[in-house]
């Protein structure tokens, strides 16, 4: 959606954290709904995404409705403090064997949820020069959130877990590839590809901890069908590598 060619003080703009404030939700989540086009929003020239008071209003009573069986629902008198909004369904997915005892290795590696760190940021954006994709991500399975330890090229920061095409790569000993998500059943519905975000390329390689553990991927991503080069999947694989390498020195 474009940026208004004016300002409308009878449905203000508002920003990102005004947004969630009002839904009740995480920045992180009123961010992926923006980005997915689940909450209609533009970026402003400085790369800021914005939304209208009536759109954030629309769904608020669009989600009480839907609370309600679908009974409609009169305006809201007042958005201050908004029931909490249901995370999305999560989409079916094989699990890990042992998917308890991986869930508890990432509770115990403290990654989600923890601050940007250069040793990953540079493995990132390393990922992106080498494979000369534009979106890269080191990703962190939670049980319902696939969190971004590291991303470049991408402006949220996690997803729901049913939204990752992770889920796919932690339960085989290869690399994922996808070269064309549309074309891919298993993704052909997901929001990351059907929405803003437009994902049709996905690549990504299982990082491990000290215990052998999958706790989630270095993968790149790219808005176009594409393959990589051999020499370009090996580069990957090795920066995986230490990446695992990287986290098992911390378990």
């Amino acid at each position: 959606m474009h940026s208004p060619a004016h300002d409308n003080t009878e449905d203000p703009v508002l920003t990102t954290a005004a947004a969630a404030r009002l839904l009740g939700v995480a920045v992180s989540t009123t961010q992926l709904w923006l980005e997915s086009g689940a909450l209609p929003s533009w970026k402003t020239p400085g790369g800021h995404r914005r939304v209208r008071l009536s759109a954030v209003l629309k769904l608020l009573e669009d989600r009480a409705r839907a609370r309600q069986g679908g009974v409609r629902a009169g305006p809201l008198k007042s958005v201050a403090a908004p029931a909490p909004v249901a995370p999305p369904p999560l989409a079916p997915h094989a699990l890990p064997v042992d998917e308890p005892a991986r869930l508890a290795a990432v509770e115990a590696s403290g990654l989600i949820d923890s601050p940007p760190e250069d040793v990953f940021d540079r493995l990132t954006w390393l990922a992106t020069q080498v494979t000369e994709c534009p979106m890269a991500l080191i990703t962190v399975l939670g049980e319902h959130r696939q969190w971004f330890k590291s991303h470049i090229g991408v402006d949220f920061t996690e997803t729901p877990r049913g939204w990752a095409f992770c889920n796919h790569a932690i339960v085989q000993k290869e690399p994922l590839m996808v070269e064309d998500a549309q074309s891919d059943t298993r993704f052909t519905d997901n929001p990351l590809v059907t929405g803003s975000a437009g994902i049709r390329f996905y690549g990504g390689v299982t990082l491990r901890d000290g215990g052998g553990q999958p706790l989630g991927t270095l993968c790149v991503l790219d808005r176009e069908p594409r393959r990589l080069r051999d020499r370009e999947l090996k580069a990957l694989e090795e920066l995986a590598t230490i990446a695992s390498e990287e986290l098992a020195r911390r378990t």
